[in-house]
């Protein structure tokens, strides 16, 4: 009944936005998903072989059948086909690719690492639920592929398999630039998993498993921090370098959330077969090296639909049916609170996207085929995770985005510089070939295409230099960043703000990329946006095919047509169905083989032309019609492929040679000064003469300072007006913050004239209506300045020097004014002729000189036996502390190297434990030193001794 409630409100339209799901629901709309999506796996049946197919895997669709054959209210109306037909198609597939596996004597599949193993897995889980209605020939055959698929594996020791062609681990050395093995370490372990789970532990596989699942997140400087034993093995004995420094994941040239979530995508499929199996889990599964730092970086990137956002990867965006997984995993089986929350958010979208043409399918937006069987399969075993350990109590939707803000700068080689807020994500990319400035107000992951080389408002070109600064709340009272990038041709700024705010210096005109779509009950996606401006107000229509482009221009007489390229889709270049503009040959810069020119002038609606491959990248593509004879022509017709022209003009000649541009494409649907509100969700402010314009689905900003604003009144912020700055220098004082930006590669000094009694960091002098603050700003550099006080009553010519966010001194009296703090508090102030320092009592003197506060520390995720966070030790908190435990060590990560001045450790109460302080650069190698990334903390804690309430590192 409640499938059948469901589905009428949806087809009434009472049901406008998806219903949120709890964690008591999530088995029971992975089931109805399951039964919906049952009408595509039919469509892999092959009815003259009687089964399911073998390309692309299909035939992993019996496990989600196994799933609802054996649990649930099966309901043959959602599914499409009869419980007892399902059962017979299934059974049938499973006969026959078992007897068809290498291992088990055939020729057709299996044994391959890659990536046969991944279907073998989900294969020999099918047939153990169903495994009452197998014959003895096929429960022997399923046996002999999990036990001889562990011994196949165990038997390569380190080694590749001859199989799998160049997909490697490397060894247990791993990788991590450019190509992290974290994947590939995985289907090691998860060739194992099987045999193990249903056969006991065969000769060296526990070992081997072990070995694998320990080294996938591997790290060195973190692991051999590490005493802590997994398995019966130490965490300080892996080898393997996965990750970059910073837990990050980076795979094909890109960082990917969803490969970093392979780690626990794959102990997803493995937990699965050992709980089904009635036998308890290898340690390793609960305790994953590094796992909780990994975990850090994808909250880092989270959206509020329970999916990482997807910055670098083309094709892995809003690919829920496979992201589920992860989420279940951690849910139940770690029982995180803050996976349990991204899941159900996850989940309440499933049926919505479901629904969504191409209808049932659950991986509709990647283009790989076998993601298809995958996901179904995947969302079978998180259905199973489910019942087999119950999840974890969610935390609130407000909860989860406070305890995931974070800023960081995941370094130069990944290319990017994250903040997650409460109320917005942002990402500086500087990647080659994904340059831009990526923003998600609300963490709405519908709202702007931010995926792959996708560009947003920055110039999506080669960044030749990177300044880049992170604040953070513990250290400097506030979450932001800013960078100053530095191209061929210029330099761009970039700022984000604890309010979920962005600002940026854009040397010439951004774009800003929409999604807009039909898609019941997915928020936002009513199949229209909206955008308000000064000028007025437009809604855009979602396109629901490739789009066509008709063109009026005033009557003209010409033999030539042309079309040539301004902005090319930033993945495909340039490829139509059709340009309409009368009969004749038909002639283009380029050409794709089979693509040809005159494929676009055929009459055909479903041959194209399309660019050359190598050409893809080129602005200026063309393809002309020469008519034959002067003709008088007016209008053309462009009818475009997925790789439609972002703009275009349309040219004609009389003679090939000399060419007058008639009509240019796009045409702005509203054009309008100052500010635009898109669709109630977002908005921009240009401090630019120059409009912002609305082409469509792209808007387009002008050069100079553009912020960006979750929520505010965009009339009143841009009516404020911007700061003055000297030659060079642009800035925003968007929601207080100042935020500055030397765009040039020379030092500037001089003076930044600001509206409004706020005071900033360094020295400022207050005028009639504001202040002068004195800029120093080195070349090529940006940052980011705190309010942290505002002068009530002040009168012009004081002079504030503000130190940090506790004191102020004041020159230039006699004058008396209130003095408030950013957190509210006031203090009234006497200023005689004589210089004042005042300070604000209650507060800390953010910034904070302390080179450990807030770093990462090791042994993280797995700690040894008594031994509590050491993260405690550089929370900045005075209440909280690290025990050692027996003989205790610590690592302190600085984040890079630094000159040491100063180490001092606070103990509580209590004789502190022999101790001594070690330094390195690597992480490897420790001793005495004065630069260091590294600092460690060594004891001989015994219990009665005092702990560590700080690691105070100073320069």
């Amino acid at each position: 009944m409640l499938i059948n409630r469901r589905t009428f409100l949806y087809a009434t339209g009472v049901l406008a936005v998806a219903p949120k799901v709890s964690v008591a629901q999530l088995k029971d709309t992975y089931y109805e998903v399951l039964l919906r999506h049952t009408r595509w796996a039919e469509t892999q049946y092959d009815a003259t072989a009687g089964r399911y197919r073998r390309t692309d895997f299909g035939f992993a669709v019996v496990l989600g059948n196994a799933v609802l054959l054996t649990r649930g209210s099966y309901d043959a109306a959602l599914a499409g086909v009869e419980k007892t037909v399902l059962r017979d198609h299934t059974l049938a597939t499973i006969k026959h690719f078992a007897a068809s596996n290498v291992l088990a004597g055939g020729t057709e599949w299996g044994k391959t690492l890659f990536w046969d193993t991944t279907f073998q897995s989900y294969f020999v889980l099918a047939a153990r639920l169903l495994w009452p209605d197998l014959d003895p020939a096929t429960r022997a055959h399923v046996e002999a592929i999990a036990r001889g698929q562990a011994e196949y594996t165990t038997s390569l020791g380190t080694g590749n398999d001859p199989r799998s062609g160049s997909w490697t681990p490397n060894g247990l050395t791993g990788g991590h630039r450019g190509d992290t093995k974290l994947e590939e370490m995985g289907v090691y372990a998860q060739a194992l998993a099987p045999g193990l789970a249903w056969h006991g532990d065969g000769p060296g596989w526990l070992e081997a498993f072990g070995r694998w699942s320990r080294n996938e997140a591997g790290l060195p400087a973190a692991d051999l921090a590490n005493p802590s034993v997994v398995d019966g093995v130490p965490v300080s004995a892996n080898t393997a370098t996965n990750l970059h420094d910073t837990f990050i994941v980076e795979n094909h040239g890109s960082f990917g959330p969803h490969y970093q979530e392979e780690l626990w995508r794959t102990s997803g499929r493995n937990a699965v077969h050992f709980l089904l199996a009635g036998r308890p889990l290898p340690e390793v599964l609960t305790k994953q090296p590094n796992g909780e730092l990994l975990w850090r970086t994808i909250l880092a990137t989270m959206s509020d639909a329970g999916e990482p956002l997807m910055p670098m990867v083309n094709d892995r965006e809003h690919l829920y049916g496979r992201d589920v997984i992860p989420l279940a995993f951690r849910s139940t089986v770690l029982r995180d609170p803050m996976a349990a929350r991204a899941e159900a958010a996850l989940a309440s979208r499933l049926l919505a996207y479901q629904a969504h043409p191409p209808v049932h399918r659950l991986a509709k937006f990647s283009g790989e085929a076998k993601y298809e069987p995958e996901a179904r399969a995947e969302l079978a075993i998180s259905y199973l995770l489910h019942e087999l350990r119950p999840p974890a109590k969610p935390v609130s939707e407000q909860e989860f985005f406070r305890k995931a803000a974070i800023t960081i700068d995941h370094g130069v080689d990944p290319g990017l510089l994250t903040h997650q807020s409460a109320a917005a994500w942002a990402g500086t990319v500087t990647k080659p070939g994904f340059t831009k400035l990526a923003w998600q107000p609300a963490h709405d992951d519908w709202l702007f295409k931010i995926s792959g080389s996708t560009p947003m408002l920055l110039p999506p070109a080669a960044v030749t230099g990177r300044n880049i600064a992170v604040y953070q709340q513990v250290r400097d009272g506030f979450d932001a960043t800013a960078g100053l990038l530095r191209f061929a041709d210029g330099f761009a700024g970039t700022a984000t703000l604890p309010t979920g705010t962005i600002v940026c210096a854009l040397p010439r005109p951004g774009r800003v990329d929409v999604h807009n779509l039909a898609m019941a009950g997915m928020p936002g996606l009513t199949g229209s946006r909206t955008y308000t401006g000064s000028a007025g107000r437009v809604t855009i229509p979602a396109r629901t095919g490739f789009r066509v482009d008709d063109l009026t221009f005033p009557a003209t007489t010409a033999r030539h047509v042309r079309m040539v390229g301004i902005t090319p889709h930033p993945t495909y270049g340039y490829s139509l169905f059709e340009f309409e503009v009368g009969p004749g040959t038909v002639t283009a810069s380029s050409f794709d083989p089979g693509y040809e020119p005159a494929k676009a002038a055929d009459g055909d609606p479903v041959t194209r032309w399309a660019v050359a491959r190598a050409e893809r990248g080129r602005a200026d593509s063309w393809i002309a019609v020469d008519l034959g004879t002067a003709t008088t022509v007016d209008r053309v017709r462009l009818r475009w492929e997925t790789a439609a022209a972002g703009a275009y003009r349309i040219e004609t000649s009389t003679d090939g040679a000399t060419w007058t541009t008639v009509a240019s494409y796009p045409r702005p649907d509203l054009g309008t000064s100052g500010w635009l509100d898109v669709d109630g969700r977002a908005g921009f402010v240009a401090r630019s003469a120059e409009p912002i314009t609305v082409h469509g689905d792209t808007i387009t900003v002008p050069a100079g300072i553009v912020e960006g604003y979750v929520r505010a009144d965009l009339r009143e912020v841009a009516a404020e007006p911007a700061p003055q700055c000297p030659a060079g220098v642009r800035a925003s004082t968007a929601d207080g913050f100042l935020s500055l930006f030397n765009l040039s590669g020379a030092d500037v000094t001089g003076t930044v004239r600001l509206r409004g009694t706020r005071l900033y960091r360094g020295t400022q002098v207050t005028t009639r209506d504001g202040t002068e603050y004195a800029l120093s700003l080195p070349a090529a550099t940006a940052r980011v300045e705190a309010p942290w006080f505002t002068a009530r009553g002040i009168p012009p010519g004081i002079t504030a020097v503000v130190h940090d966010a506790q004191r102020v001194t004041f020159r230039g009296g006699p004058a008396m004014f209130v003095l408030v703090h950013r957190d509210g508090r006031s203090l009234p102030v006497a200023l005689g002729r004589a210089e004042r320092t005042v300070g604000m009592p209650g507060v800390r003197p953010f910034p904070i000189d302390d080179l450990a506060l807030g770093r990462v520390t090791f042994p993280n995720s797995v700690l040894p036996p008594g031994m509590s966070d050491p993260a405690a030790a550089v929370d900045g908190e005075r209440h909280t502390a690290w025990t050692p435990g027996r003989d205790g060590r610590m690592v302190v990560d600085l984040g890079a190297v630094h000159a040491i001045g100063d180490v001092d450790l606070q103990w509580t109460n209590g004789a502190p434990p022999p101790h001594t302080v070690t330094y390195s650069v690597d992480g490897k190698t420790y001793g005495s030193a004065t630069t260091a990334r590294y600092v460690a903390v060594s004891t001989g804690w015994r219990p009665g001794h005092a702990s560590l309430r700080a690691v105070v590192v100073r320069r």
